[in-house]
């Protein structure tokens, strides 16, 4: 996984695929989609496990959150393109933890834990995991779409709402919570308690997030520490 740039380096010749008897339009759409993507041939290039890596790399070149000691949290980090990336950029001398329901093959450096972020005992296994305070908490987690664009929206909300109540607890001073969300961005619920708890809230969208996708990110810097909100 080696080279400083964040993206291709260039663009093949498109490829056209021809729709099988038994592979749904959609399905035929998709592929090609993944084949002529440039970001999904570099990622095989690098060795990365996704192209999703690209998005971690272009908002960490943006905003410089993974540096070397870190303790990283990363939820929802199946197959694991955003582990390689926070290993790399902390020079391996950190602590990285990751989370998804889904399996995923053991990366170096990293400790993996399969199970539900919603599961009750996930909060304290991570902890435990970790091994003290936390440096940068990932979301990238997204349940599956409906379709619906309001319903997935309000999905997404939630787990990122979730993803900061976790964040909240295990911080650092001066920590970063980076989680994905959909078009509309961060509603008040969420962007309320995190103005209120960091120093800098900003919407981001990584340019190796698809033009046609609903997807943005939220990146909060600089924790101050969690305010009861009756205070």
């Amino acid at each position: 996984m080696a080279g400083k740039r964040s993206g291709p380096s260039g663009r093949g010749l498109a490829v056209r695929v021809k729709t099988a008897k038994r592979r749904r339009t959609s399905s035929t759409r998709w592929l090609q989609r993944q084949l002529n993507d440039p970001y999904v041939a570099e990622a095989k290039k690098r060795g990365l496990r996704s192209r999703a890596a690209f998005k971690l790399m272009q908002l960490d070149d943006r905003f410089s959150f993974l540096k070397p000691g870190q303790r990283i949290v990363d939820l929802g980090a199946a197959p694991g393109g955003w582990c390689q990336v926070a290993v790399e950029r902390t020079k391996g001398q950190g602590v990285v933890v990751a989370l998804d329901y889904l399996p995923m093959e053991p990366l170096p450096g990293v400790t993996v834990l399969e199970m539900d972020f919603y599961d009750d005992h996930a909060p304290d296994r991570l902890k435990d995991a970790v091994g003290g305070p936390v440096d940068v908490v990932l979301s990238d987690m997204a349940a599956p779409t409906t379709g619906h664009t309001a319903t997935d929206h309000l999905r997404i909300m939630a787990l990122a709402e979730a993803a900061y109540d976790f964040a909240a607890q295990v911080l650092a001073p001066g920590g970063t919570f980076v989680a994905k969300l959909f078009q509309g961005g961060a509603e008040k619920s969420l962007l309320d308690p995190l103005k209120r708890d960091f120093e800098k809230v900003t919407h981001a969208k990584p340019a190796a997030s698809r033009s046609d996708s609903a997807e943005t990110y939220v990146v909060a810097l600089g924790f101050r520490g969690a305010s009861d909100m009756s205070d």
